[in-house]
C-alpha cells in the first residue's frame, strides 16, 4: 500500500481534489510576460515538489506512530494535502512547464524521516510537523512576495496553501508537539535549502 501510495505521490495523474481549487474563482487580468511566466512556473514546481514531500513524510508518520489517533491524524492530514498536490500540478501544467524531476527523490527522503521521527515518539513526531508546516508557512510567504503580481491564480492557490499548513501546525500542537532543540530546526531549514534550490531549476 506504501509502494501504491508513492507512485500515486510521484507518477501518476492526479484525481479531482476533494475541494474546488481556489485559481478557479480568479482571473489573470493580463496575460504574463514570458519571464513571469516562467518564473510563476519554476516557484509552483518548487511547491508541488514540496507537496510531494509531504505527501511522504505523513505517510512515513502513520506507519511507525504509536497512538492509533495519531496515525489517524497523520493520515487525514495526508488526504488534505492531496489537494495542494493537485492544485499545484494543475498550476505548473496551466504555465507551461514540469513537474520536478526528482519526485521520488523527494518522497523517499520524506517517507523515510518521517518514519524515523515517528519510531522516537508521537510527541516528537508532532513537533516534526509543527516545525515543518511552520517552515513551510515562511517559505510560502516567500513565494508570494516573488510571485509576480498580476498572477492572480498562483497567489490564490498559495494563500490557501498557507492557512491550510497553520492549521496543520496548530492541530499537532494541540495534541502535544514538543519543541525540537534549535540544532534539528537548523538542520531542516538546511535540507529544506537544498530540496527547493534543486527543484526550482529539476
Amino acid at each position: 500500500m506504501g509502494a501504491d501510495q508513492a507512485l500515486r505521490a510521484v507518477h501518476a495523474r492526479q484525481p479531482a481534489p476533494g475541494r474546488p481549487n481556489p485559481a478557479d474563482a480568479v482571473t489573470t487580468a493580463e496575460p504574463l510576460s514570458e519571464a513571469d511566466q516562467r518564473l510563476s512556473g519554476r516557484l509552483m514546481r518548487v511547491d508541488h515538489a514540496g507537496e510531494i514531500a509531504a505527501q511522504g513524510l505523513y505517510q512515513g508518520q502513520a506507519l511507525t506512530a504509536h497512538d492509533p489517533k495519531v496515525r489517524e491524524r497523520m493520515q487525514r492530514s495526508a488526504e488534505e494535502e492531496s489537494d495542494h498536490l493537485v492544485w499545484c500540478h494543475r498550476r505548473i501544467e496551466a504555465l507551461g512547464t514540469h513537474a520536478s524531476y526528482l519526485g521520488s527523490f523527494w518522497y523517499l527522503g520524506s517517507y523515510t524521516i518521517g518514519a524515523l521521527t515517528g519510531l522516537a515518539g508521537d510527541r516528537w513526531s508532532l513537533g516534526f510537523v509543527r516545525e515543518t508546516e511552520r517552515q513551510v508557512i515562511r517559505h510560502l510567504d516567500e513565494h508570494l512576495h516573488r510571485l509576480p503580481p498580476q498572477d492572480q491564480e498562483s497567489r490564490a492557490i498559495l494563500e490557501q496553501m498557507k492557512v491550510d499548513e497553520a492549521h496543520h501546525a496548530y492541530v499537532a500542537e494541540r495534541a502535544g508537539a514538543v519543541e525540537l532543540p534549535a540544532p534539528v530546526k537548523g538542520l531542516m531549514r538546511l535540507v529544506s535549502t537544498v530540496m527547493t534550490g534543486a527543484a526550482y531549476w529539476i
